[in-house]
Parts: structure tokens; C-alpha cells; sequence
């Protein structure tokens, strides 16, 4: 049984800043091979902000520990356009004291489950070479590679699956 829950929380809540950059952060150590500097962190956060992960047109999601501490994240939003209707998985992130619990399984089904409640049939997301545990997570659960849907900086993989 998990030692933790999923919950909708606001993107905007207290220190969700500060895990946004630690995300990028390590994101930036991941896929730059370097610690990101505080301009490129600026910049990423500006050029990709994650403010629409909120109502009505999204949701952000916060995994905590049995007590209260922060464990991971993801948020999901939908995208502009028309059908199917297709939402974006973002920011999915599980800090190092959540992993190897099942948590990015958690965090992975309770996203597509806020993406069907926003009425989307098809749920889509982006990630890199170097983040293995993504790819395959992804394809575990039954996303598929698919082509580019649209440009994020260096993304070179992208993934599609049908809601039904």
C-alpha cells in the first residue's frame, strides 16, 4: 500500500516555485550534462511557464508523504485546437525520496484521469533522450511514440495515448 496521496493542488500554491526550479534544475543537470545556470533557469521558466496547469483548463497535481512532505508532481492542461480533444501532460517530476515507490505510477494514472475530467480523448507528452525512466514509464503504460506536436526547446521525443 502507498505511504502517500494525489492530490489536485494550486500551481500557484506555496513553494511550487521553488519545485519548478529545482525540476528544471535537474532537468537542465539531465539533459545539458551541466548544472543549469540561474539566466537558463529563468529563461526556461519564461519561455514554458507552467501558470495554465490550473482550472478551467487544466490541473496541477501534488503527490505527499504520509507526513504532508512534498514527494512529486505533474500537471496536465489541454491544448489549443480541434478533435480530438488533447491534453498535455507537464512537469511530471518525483523527487529522489519518492522514487522506486510506484509514485510515477500514481502520479501517471491520476493524471490521465484529470485529463478525461476535462473532457480530453487523448493525452500527449514530451520528453528527452537522456530521461530513460520517462520513455519507458510512458510506453509501460501505454503511450506510443509518435511525431513532434509541437515545439519545446529540446524535446526530441514525444508520445501520444488514446484515453478512451
Amino acid at each position: 500500500m502507498p505511504n502517500w496521496t494525489i492530490g489536485a493542488e494550486p500551481v500557484t500554491g506555496e513553494g511550487i516555485d521553488d519545485v519548478m526550479r529545482e525540476y528544471f534544475t535537474e532537468m537542465g543537470r539531465r539533459v545539458l550534462g551541466r548544472p543549469a545556470n540561474e539566466a537558463e533557469l529563468q529563461a526556461a521558466l519564461a519561455h514554458d511557464p507552467h501558470r495554465d496547469l490550473a482550472p478551467p483548463g487544466g490541473e496541477f497535481l501534488v503527490a505527499r508523504g504520509s507526513a504532508g512532505e512534498f514527494l512529486g508532481c505533474v500537471g496536465v492542461r489541454l491544448l489549443p485546437g480541434p478533435t480530438p480533444v488533447t491534453a498535455e501532460l507537464k512537469r511530471m517530476y518525483v523527487r529522489p525520496a519518492g522514487r522506486g515507490a510506484g509514485l510515477g505510477c500514481g502520479l501517471l494514472y491520476a493524471v490521465e484521469e484529470s485529463a478525461r475530467k476535462l473532457g480530453a480523448e487523448r493525452i500527449v507528452c514530451e520528453t528527452n533522450t537522456q530521461l530513460t525512466e520517462a520513455r519507458s514509464l510512458y510506453l509501460r503504460y501505454g503511450f506510443e511514440e509518435t511525431a513532434p506536436y509541437e515545439g519545446h526547446g529540446r524535446a526530441d521525443h514525444w508520445f501520444a495515448k488514446a484515453l478512451g
